[in-house]
């Protein structure tokens, strides 16, 4: 087993490199079957939806072939003398009677014959309680339940219009008993006045008739009257059933123009197409259910098999390249794990193919660099150690002590013993913090302890002149920062910006800003000429130290050491105006 791993260590950026190639591979494939598969179904949808508006269009065209016939028949009813004398007139003696019925039978199988064509029922009522119906696809209603239905009652609401309704006898079963229904107000032109009504029937499966051949699977048709109720449809378990989502469908193409819409409807993903039909008030909505419909235009198992083989065989084509340029890299890997742990001369011969001699120098190269490094390293930690001890050696001085005790000794023979003893403590806890190891950092919360001590004692030594305040965000309270990194520009403030000033005030800032920790001390003090972020105090091309015994350079040679040069100290000042220092360190919380 560990020889195992120890030969597939060698082999595994063949392996990363070989599982990165197929996942590619992979990927390009099924991207590019999705986008085939989604261009051949827009390309279809949009074929389709042509297609299928001339087909709507036919069908259209029945309709209206049938409502022509139905108005033809309409209008003879209304012209005819005898219908009208037969639904106006009282009742008359027996032979006149026969005579009229002998008539009316005359007359409507006159006007059956403008309606021969299809399988309808005519019926007609008079407001004199007489009625006559031809024999075949009649409402099975007496007349005084005729006349209480909603379909007579919008008849004769809206006299001058002929009406479409949707009508089912609950009697009957489902497949046998929804009828549409055509009717008229039959009305005397010169009064105005209604003698009667008309009503012409078809059943739903003559109705349907009209577009049935047209239709296939996932290929659906239906009717819808303008409250949403589907009055027709190949689908039987469809007929009948409010669909206000299909209307609301069809009035939206109608209104914008559309040519189809995407939908879903009743868990099918479709689409919808639409026209209206004037004549009859209704809609017709074309279904077409979008996974059938493709399932039968796209071969799912032939391209996945295609797909499949490009796969394969570039695979095989990849395996074969990624193997031969990895070969010479495992070759000088195995060399080098041959090399002595910590070993930095162990350079290894140059041998092998092209690529293989130009990694071996490489590699020779790079010891010879870190070589050089690592004694550039040992100086460099030299240095860091001098500046540090530089740093302690300015954070205590002498004359700070020798004045800070005289002002104790003042305040004793002043009285003032309860503020010498806080002078006391405060200079205590300053040199607990200043002497102990300079190269550990505290958080800015122990920092800032140890700079009101500081400010707490200037204060006693020359008074209240110069205000002092601390602004420090919450979220900076337990960062890390260097011991005594601000305490150097306080002091130098104290005892440099308030020359020809009398009075004034020191801000101390902490804020976080990208990932840094940014600390700034900031007077209104007397200021100097020409320093700006963009000149260095620090360079060696600075002739002068502005800062003078301060120790304010080894404070900014520390942050480099410690941090790098991204991190460090800048001074903007003008004369009058004051001064302002911004440090800026990592932000480190642990």
């Amino acid at each position: 087993m560990k020889a195992f791993w120890e030969r597939f260590k060698f082999h595994s950026l063949f392996i990363k490199i070989f599982i990165v190639m197929v996942i590619s591979i992979i990927a390009v494939a099924l991207s590019a079957s999705w986008t085939t598969v989604r261009m051949s179904e827009r390309l279809f949808m949009g074929t389709f939806s042509i297609t299928n508006s001339k087909v709507i269009s036919q069908i259209k065209a029945n309709f209206e072939s049938f409502h022509y016939s139905i108005v033809t028949a309409t209008n003879n009813t209304q012209l005819s003398g005898t219908i009208k004398s037969f639904l106006s007139e009282k009742d008359s003696t027996s032979q006149a009677m026969l005579r009229t019925y002998y008539n009316m039978t005359t007359q409507m199988k006159r006007i059956q014959s403008n309606v021969d064509r299809y399988e309808v029922g005519i019926k007609i009522m008079g407001e004199n309680g007489r009625s006559y119906a031809t024999n075949t696809n009649n409402l099975l209603l007496t007349d005084s339940e005729l006349n209480k239905q909603k379909l007579t009652q919008s008849t004769l609401a809206e006299p001058k219009r002929l009406m479409y309704h949707f009508y089912q006898e609950n009697n009957l079963p489902t497949s046998q008993e929804s009828v549409i229904v055509a009717s008229k107000a039959l009305m005397e032109r010169t009064t105005g006045d209604i003698y009667g009504s008309l009503y012409i029937t078809i059943q739903e499966g003559d109705f349907k008739s009209f577009y049935e051949s047209f239709v296939s699977t996932g290929n659906d048709v239906a009717i819808l009257n303008k409250e949403g109720q589907i009055v027709s449809s190949n689908r039987n378990e469809l007929l009948g059933q409010q669909a206000t989502d299909l209307l609301g469908y069809a009035r939206t193409i109608e209104q914008e123009g559309l040519d189809y819409v995407n939908v879903d409807f009743r868990g099918k993903d479709l689409i919808v197409l639409a026209d209206v039909l004037p004549s009859y008030d209704f809609y017709i909505v074309n279904l077409i259910d979008k996974q059938t419909a493709l399932g039968q235009m796209v071969d799912t198992k032939m391209v996945a098999l295609f797909c499949s083989a490009i796969v394969l065989v570039a695979l095989i084509v990849v395996f074969l390249i990624s193997r031969r340029l990895t070969k010479s890299l495992t070759l000088l890997s195995r060399q080098m794990s041959k090399i002595t742990e910590r070993n930095f001369h162990n350079y290894i011969t140059v041998t092998g193919s092209f690529e293989f001699q130009e990694l071996g120098h490489a590699y020779n190269y790079m010891l010879d660099e870190l070589n050089d490094y690592v004694d550039k390293l040992v100086l460099t930690q030299k240095e860091q150690r001098n500046a540090e001890l530089a740093a302690l050696q300015h954070q205590i001085n002498p004359h700070f002590l020798y004045n800070t005790l005289a002002s104790v000794n003042f305040l004793v023979q002043q009285g003032s013993k309860e503020k010498a003893v806080q002078t006391i403590h405060a200079l205590i806890s300053m040199l607990q913090h200043a002497l102990s190891n300079v190269s550990e950092t505290i958080s800015m919360a122990e920092e800032l302890e140890n700079l009101k001590s500081y400010v707490f004692i200037n204060h006693v030594r020359y008074g209240e002149r110069i205000r002092v305040n601390f602004f420090v965000s919450p979220d900076c309270m337990e960062a890390r920062v260097p011991k005594l990194i601000i305490q150097p520009f306080i002091e130098n403030a104290f005892f440099h910006a308030f020359n020809r000033k009398n009075d004034g005030y020191i801000h101390v800032l902490a804020s976080q800003d990208a990932g840094m920790l940014i600390l700034e001390v900031v007077d209104n003090g007397d200021g100097m000429e020409n320093v700006s972020p963009e000149r260095s105090l620090f360079g060696p091309e600075s002739k002068r130290q502005l800062f003078n015994g301060i120790g304010i350079k080894n404070v900014h040679d520390r942050i480099i050491l410690l941090y790098g040069k991204e991190y460090g100290i800048t001074i903007t000042s003008n004369i009058n105006e004051g001064t302002a220092i911004k440090i800026r360190l990592p932000l480190i919380t642990t």
